[in-house]
């Protein structure tokens, strides 16, 4: 939704809410601000007036879809007014056993550090005040459990914002591969953290497809770029399915590579087996997919491909082309 629509619906609902009697649509106009641009009648009266009509009653219409309950009545001069009753518009009493408090005080710890810290706070302080168990404190339940989010990146809260409020952006990104970062015209969908690293699935209108695209390698400032996004937001956004194909956990194959003693502690994760060669090497039988030719450069020369040859190729390629870079 629009920012100045959620502000108009916003302000509506406040008058009506507010009001000890009801409202016409002369006084609600008079009354919100974006009303009184909406019935300027620099295109003639007529032509203010229905402008105003129809806003106000897709407005009207947007509140009830709501769940606001408005009522329509006749005021003392015969005028159709409206308000919405606060008894009948009443939130019913907030019920917390200590299990759902306690999650509830894991989440708000979860966001301690990022930028919603402060709301998760005060609505957690609110949920106390309308009854949370008073024997239950959230913060101390499952004290053992710190849970963190873990972000390092700076593109991560202006990409927050706008997978949010559905606004296309623009940053440098530099592929593993590439020596110099690229620009990026892009409509996030989603942030998730897969292993230890964030990152941003959606639209890149540069190559008319969907991408993932590692935060960490996002440099310089996400900026925003137009409004409205030109291609479909899918229902559901599998990103950690997307980056786990590309990091070779779907595997159907399997490789044969070292690696350096010491190093390399997700590829050894993977391995089904282990064999130390001596002079500071071991060799590694891993299962793979798609993709783990671009995972193996970052690991530089502390990994060698020895089987299969495509894979020992691909690999040389994307070295040879950073080497270039």
């Amino acid at each position: 939704m629009a920012i100045a629509k959620a502000e108009r619906l916003m302000n509506l609902a406040l008058c009506l809410l507010g009001t000890r009697r009801p409202l016409s649509k002369r006084e609600l106009r008079d009354s919100i601000e974006a009303y009184v641009e909406a019935a300027r009648p620099e295109n003639g009266a007529a032509g203010s007036d229905d402008s105003f009509n129809r806003m106000f009653e897709r407005d009207k219409d947007d509140l009830r879809e709501l769940g606001l309950v408005i009522e329509t009545v006749e005021n003392l001069d015969g005028e159709v007014g409206y308000l919405a009753r606060r008894d009948s518009n009443r939130l019913p009493p907030i019920t917390l056993d200590a299990e759902e408090a306690a999650a509830l005080g894991l989440a708000a710890k979860v966001w301690q550090q990022a930028r919603l810290a402060g709301a998760a706070s005060g609505a957690l302080q609110k949920l106390r005040a309308a009854g949370l168990p008073e024997d239950v404190d959230p913060y101390e339940a499952h004290s053992a459990l710190e849970p963190r989010i873990p972000v390092h990146e700076a593109a991560f809260e202006p990409l927050m914002l706008a997978c949010r409020d559905r606004r296309p952006v623009v940053f440098e990104y530099r592929k593993a591969t590439a020596a110099r970062p690229e620009p990026r015209h892009v409509e996030p969908w989603a942030l998730e953290c897969w292993r230890g690293h964030w990152y941003l699935a959606g639209f890149d209108r540069d190559r008319g497809a969907e991408r993932v695209f590692r935060l960490s390698r996002i440099t310089g400032r996400v900026r925003s770029r137009g409004t409205g996004f030109t291609a479909p937001v899918p229902d559901v956004v599998t990103v950690r399915e997307t980056v786990a194909s590309w990091a070779g956990e779907i595997a159907d194959r399997s490789a044969l590579i070292r690696l350096r003693s010491g190093s390399g502690y997700p590829l050894r994760a993977k391995a089904t087996e282990v064999r130390e060669l001596g002079d500071g090497w071991d060799e590694l039988e891993i299962p793979y997919g798609h993709g783990l030719d671009a995972w193996l450069v970052e690991f530089g020369p502390d990994v060698v491909v020895l089987e299969p040859a495509e894979l020992r190729a691909d690999v040389v390629d994307r070295l040879r082309a950073v080497a270039k870079g």
